[in-house]
């Protein structure tokens, strides 16, 4: 006699019986004496695999089929219907699912509810559909829900109790939708949201309360909308931000105090804004970052005077903007600066100790620039460099990179080393190339000296115009500049400018402006140096004025004039004191006169008029006397 739930043949093997369907099989099992048309089973006939049946039959498995347009079977409690041309969520999705894949489907909206039996659900991705609005409460019991993806699809506004319930998600992404308004409480419920993507939108505004609530947001990108400003006020309701990207914007300026409410935020990324080209003194106060991203912006120069106070700065990136020069010393308040980025830009030089003070730094990327040298005086300590990103670059491998090819076995230079520009007999060669012994002539310079100037002696009339012209030859091309003896430079700017050429332009010459100038050609291999003499010829005043060069005013730059009512007030005080003299001797020999009496004198006095630079010991007068 067979068991119940098998069929089979008379004269065929127990391994040839076939089992029932499931349903007969449960009917058996759990009705077995008790009335029904199925005959009681004795024990010892059961199966010896019925217990499995029993396992299957026990609360914990899955409370609901799956749907038949769904796949259940790709992952345990997934539930995947991405790509079916739904255009509603299916009904008799499994209680217990914790993922649901709804994806590139025809949904065109949630309404209130409809999710609420998902109590286990984690992630809901509901990305690349038609949903034009969320009821208030469309995710409602949906507590356990970590992610939630909505990209992709045509909402307009986001506004309060959209996200109701949604207490424990820590992603929401809102990426490729058509939001134009965030409005004041739009996430005012998500309490644990930690990541917020909300690119690719026609944003225009956000309310200054539209992020009031995530106090557990750590990082927010706002890219390619309409944003015309920085939403500082909204900005400022994240107290736990740690990294904001700020990509692909039309915004012109970072206002100072922007960020100011910031006061954890680590990673600031700005990225792609056309119109930015200064970034004022104050964009950054308030804020303590350890990596900064300014890339594709039109900036002209590195914003020393923004960044001075980032002593925490670790990471600075300044590509593909603008910048032509990294000036000496000016990177040295970043006292923790490690690396630098500045590839894709206009570099023409880096100079001599622009990154010293700067202990830890380590890398430094200036790749595809303009540069045609890089000398090891710009690193304070060249040997702790490790990641040097130089290709790209026209070099000229002359006595300049000696350094570089010394260290060219421990430095990291990325998938493509450094190759020469120049001179031509090394032209396209790597560094790597070059033994440790090299030949003749390589990598060599030649010292500047001076190769034609102008006259060694220049006239310029009080007022006019000078010009001195100098010039020189060595390899590599030295510089020129102007010193004016006993030490002091002469800059580009000025009444007193050196000019591209390396010419020297005096305007409105003075007199004080005579005397010598030297012009110094210099290189790294050497310098040169030619002294040139001005002479300036005074101009005479109108009026009849007279001028003397050595009689100056307290507090005035040129020469003092007296005209002829100042002489003679000079000659009228030199004679005070003369005169002044002789009354005070001929008081004194009358009363000598009178007390002798009877006797009379006869006197006779010579006068000596005083010199204009009298003797020292006589005071400039001198009276003789004599008695007959």
């Amino acid at each position: 006699m067979l068991p119940s739930g098998f069929s089979g043949k008379p004269g065929k093997s127990r391994d040839h019986y076939h089992l029932k369907p499931l349903s007969q099989m449960v009917h058996v099992i759990i009705f077995p004496g008790l009335g029904m048309d199925a005959t009681p089973v004795p024990k010892q006939a059961w199966p010896p695999w019925h217990p499995l049946l029993l396992l299957l039959l026990l609360p914990g498995g899955n409370t609901s089929t799956c749907p038949a347009v769904c796949d259940c079977t790709s992952q345990p409690r997934a539930v995947i219907c991405a790509h079916r041309r739904l255009e509603a969520v299916p009904g008799g999705l499994p209680l217990d699912t914790e993922l649901l894949d709804l994806s590139g489907n025809r949904l065109w909206g949630l309404q209130r509810g409809m999710l609420s039996r998902l109590g286990l659900l984690q992630e809901l991705d509901l990305s690349h559909n038609q949903l034009s609005t969320l009821e208030p409460g469309a995710f409602h019991g949906l507590h356990s829900l970590l992610t939630l993806r909505l990209q992709g699809n045509r909402l307009r506004i986001m506004g309060p109790g959209i996200f109701s319930g949604l207490s424990a998600l820590t992603l929401l992404d809102l990426r490729l939708n058509q939001i134009v308004l965030f409005l004041d409480g739009a996430f005012g419920e998500l309490g644990s949201l930690q990541q917020l993507e909300v690119g690719d939108n026609h944003l225009v505004f956000v309310a200054p309360g539209a992020f009031a609530g995530l106090t557990e947001l750590s990082t927010l990108t706002l890219e390619r909308c309409n944003l015309s400003t920085v939403p500082g006020l909204a900005l400022a309701r994240l107290p736990a931000l740690v990294a904001l990207r700020l990509r692909e914007l039309d915004i012109e300026k970072l206002p100072a105090g922007a960020l100011r409410g910031l006061g954890q935020l680590k990673e600031l990324e700005i990225h792609h804004w056309p119109s930015l080209e200064v970034l004022d003194p104050g964009s950054l106060i308030g804020l303590n970052l350890s990596s900064l991203a300014i890339t594709r912006c039109n900036l002209s120069s590195v914003p020393f005077q923004a960044l001075h106070h980032l002593s925490f700065l670790r990471v600075l990136d300044l590509s593909q903007n603008p910048i032509s020069a990294i000036p000496a010393r000016r990177l040295s308040p970043l006292v923790r600066l490690q690396e630098l980025r500045l590839s894709g830009a206009c570099l023409t030089s880096i100079a001599a100790q622009a990154f010293h003070g700067l202990t830890a730094f380590h890398l430094l990327d200036v790749a595809d620039n303009a540069l045609q040298t890089l000398e090891e005086t710009a690193f304070p300590s060249p040997d702790k460099l490790v990641t040097l990103r130089l290709s790209g670059n026209p070099l000229t491998c002359d006595c300049r990179l000696l350094w570089l090819l010394r260290l060219r076995r421990h430095l990291d230079f990325g998938t493509s080393p450094p190759a020469c520009a120049g001179p031509q007999h090394v032209q396209g060669k790597s560094l790597r190339e070059f033994s440790d012994i090299l030949p003749p002539g390589h990598f060599t310079c030649k010292p500047a000296l001076i190769r034609k100037s102008g006259p060694r002696w220049v006239i310029a009339e009080e007022g006019g115009r000078a010009v001195f012209s100098c010039s020189g030859d060595g390899d590599p091309a030295p510089t020129v500049s102007w010193m004016r003896p006993p030490g002091s430079w002469l800059g580009r700017g000025g009444r007193m400018r050196v000019l591209e050429d390396g010419t020297l332009e005096i305007r409105s010459v003075q007199l004080r402006d005579r005397g010598a100038y030297v012009c110094v050609v210099s290189n790294v291999a050497g310098n040169d140096s030619l002294r040139t003499w001005l002479e300036v010829i005074q101009i005479e005043p109108p009026n009849g004025t007279l001028s003397d060069p050595n009689i100056t005013m307290p507090g005035t730059p040129g020469p003092f004039f007296l005209d002829s009512r100042g002489v003679a007030m000079v000659l009228a005080m030199g004679f005070l004191p003369f005169l002044t003299s002789v009354t005070l001797c001929f008081g004194l020999i009358a009363l000598w006169s009178k007390g002798k009496g009877r006797v009379k004198h006869h006197m006779t006095f010579d006068f000596v008029a005083p010199r204009p630079s009298g003797d020292k010991n006589s005071g400039g007068n001198r009276v003789t006397a004599k008695l007959f």
